[in-house]
């Protein structure tokens, strides 16, 4: 008994190590892939724009009778002047309150575009502190609004089933006024699907990405193609630098362009963070059908501890109903006692710290638990289904789906 039980507990470990490895190897021949592609694409034009440069670069020390390093400490005095804000062409100062103000945005959504760094020692000290505090804070903001959308999505997708059903004469027309969900098996057997949560996300994030785009190259005078490759890479925070909005000396309706480039970013940096966490839950599933087709098929222990895993793609309702109906005997149901321990409430940090087995996504739902005063109770199903763990936002979208599918 105590031999199967240490199996059961390594389990998850062994899966986790696996898919852990497998992902590393899976983006490190991903960014193989990317470089090879970028380096065929990009490499021509660049080899072509640096004998323009030096062809210029030539004629014009040539023409006006100056030295070749004479020019180029010039130029690296004018790359200098760049970099700390200065421009030929008459731009508003970058360090008035608008500008500053857009700064510190571009700091705690951690998009760094880079056209504005602070060159003091101070400001540079300053913004160590600022943005340790202001990237937690806006993370922990987008985590929240993670959270939301996952609720509205789940509860529209919800009440679209359940009128699916009442016009297919499955479900009874007064079923939202109070009609017990027990009596419907098919109700109850409903499971909100991640990739029906992936395609509503997209198409928002693609009809924001059009409609910012519109907008940018009505104002700032890009093409459209420019103005979506820069909705990307803002709203993704990668923030190149190559293109940034509200950088001219004035725009007509000034005020209202700001304020719209301001609601554009914010909604598309949140929307896109959305985005990219459920589509870590679909590589998730690959991964997990991956190993499941490199797993041990020859060993009798190994087939017979593999426990089958339900719909991947989905939480299993009823939650809440069935937890008080588990067994007391929690040691064939869960792998570690830590979680049975969670169920009943009991939080040890003690207990917790003096495990090497417990990994960084139980501590940190063990600590979120106690910072919302309350125990999250997890069922069997939904930790079979093979998207129960997670770390950030990734924990709250697997929570809030379990939860919103058996809210009703």
């Amino acid at each position: 008994a105590v031999g199967s039980c240490r199996r059961r507990r390594l389990a998850p470990l062994n899966e986790d190590n696996g898919r852990f490895l497998l992902l590393a190897a899976l983006i490190a021949a991903y960014l193989s892939a990317g470089a090879t592609v970028f380096s065929a694409l990009e490499s021509p034009s660049e080899a072509a724009a640096q004998l323009r440069w030096n062809r210029t670069l030539h004629n014009f020390s040539r023409i006006f009778n100056i030295s070749l390093p004479e020019l180029r400490a010039f130029l690296r005095s004018y790359e200098a002047a760049m970099a700390a804000g200065i421009r030929v062409d008459a731009l508003r100062p970058r360090w008035d309150f608008p500008g500053a103000f857009y700064f510190v945005g571009t700091v705690v959504s951690t998009i760094g575009f880079g056209m504005t760094t602070p060159a003091t020692v101070a400001g540079k000290v300053f913004l160590i502190v600022y943005g340790l505090f202001g990237c937690a804070g806006t993370i922990l903001f987008f985590n929240l609004f993670l959270e939301r959308i996952i609720s509205l999505l789940a509860f529209i997708m919800k009440a679209c089933y359940e009128r699916q059903l009442q016009r297919n004469g499955l479900l009874s027309p007064n079923f939202g006024r109070g009609t017990a969900v027990s009596g419907v098996s098919s109700l109850v057997g409903w499971k909100p699907s991640v990739y029906h949560v992936m395609l509503i996300l997209g198409i928002f994030a693609i009809t924001l990405s059009c409609c910012a785009s519109a907008m940018y190259t009505a104002v700032e005078g890009w093409n459209y193609v420019d103005s979506l490759y820069y909705c990307f890479v803002t709203f993704s925070t990668i923030g190149f630098g190559d293109l940034v909005s509200s950088q001219n000396a004035a725009y007509q309706h000034q005020g209202l362009y700001r304020f719209g480039n301001f609601i554009f970013i914010l909604m598309g940096v949140c929307c896109i963070y959305s985005l990219f966490n459920v589509i870590s839950i679909v590589i998730k599933q690959v991964l997990n059908w991956v190993l499941k087709k490199f797993e041990c098929r020859c060993c009798p222990k190994c087939r017979k501890s593999s426990t089958p895993l339900s719909r991947r793609n989905a939480i299993t309702p009823g939650a809440r109903q069935r937890r008080h109906n588990m067994s007391v005997d929690v040691d064939g149901q869960y792998d570690s006692d830590t979680e049975g321990r969670r169920l009943s409430g009991e939080i040890s940090m003690r207990e917790l710290t003096a495990s090497n087995k417990v990994s960084l996504a139980i501590l940190q739902k063990q600590l979120s638990e106690t910072a919302n005063g309350y125990p999250r109770n997890v069922c069997i199903n939904t930790r079979q289904n093979g998207f129960s763990g997670g770390v950030g936002a990734l924990a709250i979208m697997n929570n809030r789906l379990a939860e919103t599918s058996d809210s009703r």
